[in-house]
């Protein structure tokens, strides 16, 4: 932990102020989303297709308006939009707590979308910026905050949610209401590069940097290829648990084996994220990492995937171990392969950007991952059913393994043909469009 301090210590107090304010903003929301359904469809007594409704607007308004948010970063400064979504995320949690009807809750659930829409992209190009050519290093230290937020916020939420789910609203906001004071007051003011190139100067206007970002091929090719990263880990949170209580069933052994799937996944990145960063980088190119961090990914689903040959034990122990022992390998290994990856990856979106709309880079990687998240999950849900229905249990697994597998031999391509390095000084984006 000291020798943690010490490095964040070594950078701008703005990018001191960007890590714990992650830490805080996943703290925040970690403690109230993982209960937001039970809230909806328990205390409200709302049906179930409109708990999906009020989740999926959420989703829906923060994937879709990723690079807006961006934009506006880029032409407005990093601060306002990370101060601005802070306080619109303050406004939608607290009316989550303190409404029932649907259209209040739904516009709770949207606003609470649009913010993140609006900090995300702001606070990684921003972090970007100000670590400069340290920014591999500063994207780990990111993760390790990144991370703890998520593994605290729902044990903080726990305890809050068991007096009354409106207090973990109302505790949330407040949280995120003195997050918007000390960052307007403690972070300095940063614009883009180029935010002063506006339409009126002679700059580009927003449709045309957009058409600019999406003719730059190789940040394309990359976004596409990265999708299968958030696809794999995302399973953490989706088949690795379906695939426990298949096996060990829903009572007490099966939320403890579920708990301890996060807790290795966090646990192991915030003791591990700087370590294995600086050793990688002494090794590898960035798309070397980020071929193996794939690579890795798609090896988590082998234990599972042997797990399957193995006779299904009478013991009762016997059992959950096995329902236990192999999502919990493919957890610990998914967390690897991210850490590999993860600082590279944003390093790379920001050297394909050339330095130019960060932001908006970001924000449009944000969306097609998200999209493609969506899609992943669909066909992860069609393959666990299909699996069940034919007695093929592999079935899945092979599945997640190819992808992980198929997205790094398309990491290699991009690396070997070069387009994973910065491209060369260029005209700006509206003399190309």
């Amino acid at each position: 932990m000291k020798g943690l301090l010490t490095q964040v210590r070594s950078y701008e107090r703005s990018v001191q102020l960007l890590m714990v304010n992650q830490f805080t903003i996943n703290l925040g929301f970690y403690m109230l989303m993982p209960y937001l359904a039970a809230h909806l469809s328990g205390t409200l007594g709302l049906a179930g297709w409109i708990v999906g409704l009020v989740l999926g607007v959420r989703n829906f308004s923060q994937q879709g308006m990723f690079l807006v948010g961006g934009t506006l970063a880029d032409r407005l400064g990093y601060k306002p939009m990370i101060v601005a979504g802070c306080v619109l995320r303050t406004l939608g949690f607290a009316t989550l707590g303190l409404v029932d009807s649907l259209p209040a809750l739904l516009a709770a659930s949207a606003a609470t979308g649009l913010a993140g829409a609006l900090f995300n992209p702001a606070v990684r190009a921003y972090l970007a910026a100000d670590a400069g050519e340290r920014r591999v290093e500063a994207f780990a230290l990111f993760n390790v905050f990144y991370q703890a937020g998520i593994l605290l916020g729902p044990l903080v939420g726990m305890v809050l949610t068991g007096v009354d789910f409106r207090i973990t609203c109302l505790v949330a906001a407040g949280i995120f209401a003195l997050l918007s004071v000390v960052q307007f007051r403690a972070l300095p003011a940063r614009r883009a590069a180029d935010t002063d190139r506006q339409p009126t100067d002679g700059g580009p206007g927003v449709l045309a940097q957009w058409r600019g970002i999406l003719a730059n091929r190789p940040f394309l090719l990359f976004s596409l290829a990265m999708i299968g990263s958030y696809v794999l880990s995302f399973q953490v949170y989706l088949a690795l648990p379906l695939e426990v209580r298949r096996l060990g069933g829903d009572g007490e052994f099966g939320t403890a084996a579920v708990a301890v799937l996060f807790a290795v996944s966090g646990l192991s990145t915030i003791l591990g994220q700087t370590r294995m960063t600086a050793w990688c980088k002494a090794r590898y190119a960035p798309g070397q990492a980020l071929v193996r961090g794939l690579a890795v990914m798609g090896s988590a689903f082998v234990p599972l995937l042997l797990a399957t040959a193995a006779p299904v034990p009478e013991s009762r122990v016997g059992l959950w171990l096995l329902a236990a022992v192999p999502p919990t390998l493919a957890a610990l290994l998914l967390a690897v392969g991210t850490m590999i990856a993860y600082p590279f990856e944003m390093d790379t979106i920001v050297r394909l950007s050339g330095d130019r709309l960060v932001a908006t880079h970001y924000g449009l990687y944000n969306t097609i991952c998200g999209i493609g998240i969506t899609i992943g999950n669909l066909a992860t849900g069609a393959a666990l059913d299909a699996a069940r229905a034919a007695g093929m249990p592999e079935l899945p697994w092979i599945t997640l393994c190819a992808l992980g597998l198929a997205c790094s031999a398309a990491l290699y391509g991009l690396h070997r043909t070069g387009r994973l390095a910065a491209p060369p000084a260029a005209e700006p984006l509206h003399a190309t469009v």
